[in-house]
């Protein structure tokens, strides 16, 4: 009995040891597997990074994030630190959120960067006025202006008396669009390009009387139809200013009430 209690602690013993014996293993042929694979810190997109960002700007706001991955999927030339020198450098393109993010996706010149910044839902439109009509040189980017239209009423109907077409003929102004952003003026836009040195370029001068505006489809079309039609006249608009659509001015109510 004694003899059959030392054999089975004695089997006991060999495989408790045998247990101990495949887990060191096991554990040491994954530690060797991760040392095979050579873990390296690469950097991924995690939002979009536009066109014109710094690398710096980008990992500071999170649009980058560094993570790690097998030597063996390494990705040529995956940039795997943003220190002073590439902390300077700008995304050439816009970089697809989910994209591992290469050294040559940056540089000094962005190439997809954006001339001018649209805001959503809306469309750039440029007119060129003259200097009074718009406002000198007071009238900025960022400014909120509004359009005025003279024009030439149409005809009412075809019999109409050439009495009654010639005061029709008269000239009209009223308000065309009673606030209107703007968003460039010559080349000076709302959103400048950023410098390539880590300084601000200054802004340039306007160039001619080249006024852009944004404005919502609806609101563009008739901003066009006004540029082909008629003359415009561009006023600077004050705080809380309301401009009254419905009036009409010309020649025979302008000295009016």
């Amino acid at each position: 009995m004694g003899r059959r209690v030392l054999v089975v602690l004695a089997a006991v013993v060999v495989a408790l040891i045998g247990v101990v014996a495949v887990v060191v293993y096991a554990q040491g042929a994954d530690s060797r597997a991760v040392a095979d694979q050579q873990p390296q810190t690469v950097y991924i997109a995690a939002k979009l990074v536009p066109a014109g960002t710094t690398a710096a700007e980008a990992v500071a706001t999170g649009l980058m994030v560094p993570t790690q991955v097998a030597a063996k999927g390494l990705p040529l030339g995956a940039l795997s630190t943003v220190d002073e020198a590439t902390g300077k450098l700008l995304a050439l393109t816009d970089i697809a959120p989910g994209e591992f993010v290469v050294a040559s996706r940056f540089g000094t010149t962005p190439l997809g960067q954006k001339a001018i910044q649209v805001p959503d839902g809306q469309i750039a439109i440029s007119l060129e006025l003259s200097d009074p009509a718009r406002v000198g040189a007071f009238v900025s980017p960022g400014s909120h202006i509004v359009i005025y239209d003279t024009y030439v009423p149409p005809v009412a109907a075809a019999g109409t008396t050439a009495a009654a077409a010639a005061a029709v003929a008269t000239k009209q102004t009223r308000v065309l669009l009673d606030d209107v952003l703007v968003i460039a003026m010559g080349s000076t836009t709302l959103t400048p390009p950023a410098a390539t040195d880590g300084q601000a370029q200054p802004a340039a001068a306007a160039a001619g009387a080249l006024v852009t505006v944004a404005l919502p489809p609806a609101l563009a079309a008739k901003l066009v139809q006004g540029i082909q039609t008629g003359t415009l006249y561009a006023g600077l608009r004050g705080t809380d200013t309301k401009a009254d659509l419905a009036q009409i001015v010309s020649d025979a109510t302008l000295f009016g009430k």
